[in-house]
């Protein structure tokens, strides 16, 4: 018998094991899409929407699904997410043409609605001053991404690529069963009114909500993209075979995952704002070194042409890389830590939306990099992507929040200054 003083650490260990799971079943298309992708003959978009259409799902759901756990508790709520997803995932082994892995695709994303409902089930449980800690460890379960690079091309080399679906199916099934065993339910953790739709959408008029949203589009969403891109990346960028690639693409999507947790901590610790500005810093610089392609410079000198080789090797890539995954895994905390702070009494249905909204970016990010190599040939294309959009984030940041700090010092040393001279 659990005791109750004890019960919020089995609730968050048996949560992010859970969610570690959901995240592996919901990058499952970055490893078997490689090989999906070369028999149907696919061209660079076509495989940006396979990769994509179970991070569609998982994202539009995750509003309706943090309102459901406000409402019924997140225990039921995990669980059956989770049980509805069993099915869908044993059955793309069977999938053989292109619409059919696009179908299933968006029932196996369901999965990725499962982190709304476990941040919000695991914060509930926890002082405030713990929120932070609580929901950065919850989070770590993003290290499914890296598990699914490290575990699914074995199987697939040992046994082809349709048997990592079924692997997949009989994990979430005994994730289920061990969910239920060691999680509980607090009536006075669910919402005392009664489900009033309207009065749920007015969080949406609130500007801070949309800028929170454009966070977490680069730094969950840009995750969520990288994560399900990187390995095909290292195998056409690099010519790595599928099994080293995703080992390589594993450093980004590790400590994306692992260190979530650090980055509830320093928000705890130094706040939400402050660790958010520096990882968005941090993101832009090496999405902008990233972003410069393979270049041959020629200088025609005295004794004949000098030609100069201008590229990033794998290795300063991959360490790039590792500090974006990083940076991303900070800031993926740092912005529920606002959440926790300013909307305590509807987690649920804030992280539902902005969970929503960062997780469009994942479904919509890896299209637009399949469109746009398509439209420019060059493969780095896409960082230059990812770093105007974390510049933007940057300059809402700015305005929003560090410009009317300045403001207000300002003025408040006017004021000082005129009662001393008065």
């Amino acid at each position: 018998m659990v005791s109750e003083v004890n019960k919020p650490n089995w609730i968050l260990g048996s949560s992010t094991f859970s969610f570690t799971v959901c995240f592996m079943v919901w990058m499952i298309f970055a490893v078997i899409g490689i090989p999906i992708k070369d028999e149907l003959g696919l061209n660079e978009t076509q495989f940006g929407l396979l990769v994509a259409m179970p991070i569609l799902t998982g994202s539009l759901f995750r509003f309706p699904i943090g309102i459901l756990t406000d409402y019924y508790g997140g225990r039921k709520v995990f669980f059956f997410l989770m049980l509805s997803t069993i099915m869908p995932i044993w059955f793309i082994s069977y999938a053989t043409t292109y619409w059919q892995y696009l179908a299933i695709g968006l029932f196996v994303g369901l999965t990725g609605a499962s982190f709304t409902v476990g941040i919000a089930y695991c914060a509930k449980w926890f002082p405030r001053h713990r929120q932070g800690t609580a929901m950065g460890i919850f989070g770590a379960g993003n290290v499914g991404a890296a598990l699914t690079k490290l575990i699914a091309p074995s199987i697939l080399v040992a046994y082809g690529w349709a048997m990592v679906p079924k692997v997949y199916a009989v994990i979430m099934t005994f994730t289920v069963i061990i969910f239920w065993f060691y999680t509980w339910d607090k009536d006075e953790h669910r919402a005392r009114k009664k489900f009033n739709f309207k009065q749920e959408m007015l969080i949406l008029k609130d500007p801070n909500i949309w800028k929170l949203c454009q966070f977490y589009s680069i730094v969950f969403g840009g995750y969520v993209a990288l994560a399900s891109w990187m390995t095909k990346y290292y195998i056409t960028e690099y010519s790595f075979d599928i099994t080293t690639a995703a080992l390589l693409a594993a450093c980004f999507s590790l400590p994306g995952g692992l260190l979530r947790a650090l980055g509830g901590y320093f928000s705890d610790k130094f706040g939400a704002h402050i660790v958010t500005w520096w990882v968005l810093w941090v993101s832009m610089i090496c999405f902008f070194i990233m972003s410069y392609p393979h270049t041959e410079l020629t200088i025609f000198g005295i004794d004949g042409p000098i030609t100069f080789k201008i590229n990033l090797n794998a290795t300063f890539f991959t360490i790039l890389i590792f500090i974006v995954g990083v940076a991303f895994a900070i800031g993926k905390a740092s912005v529920f830590k606002y959440i926790s702070d300013d909307y305590s009494q509807n987690i649920g249905a804030v992280s539902g939306i902005v969970g929503l909204m960062g997780g469009m970016g994942g479904f919509l990010l890896p299209i637009m990099f399949g469109i746009l190599i398509d439209l420019t040939g060059i493969r780095s294309s896409i960082f230059i992507l990812l770093c105007g959009i974390t510049w933007v984030s940057l300059i809402w940041m700015y305005w929003s929040e560090i410009r009317p700090l300045k403001i207000a010092h300002h003025n408040l040393y006017k004021q000082k200054k005129h009662t001393v001279n008065t």
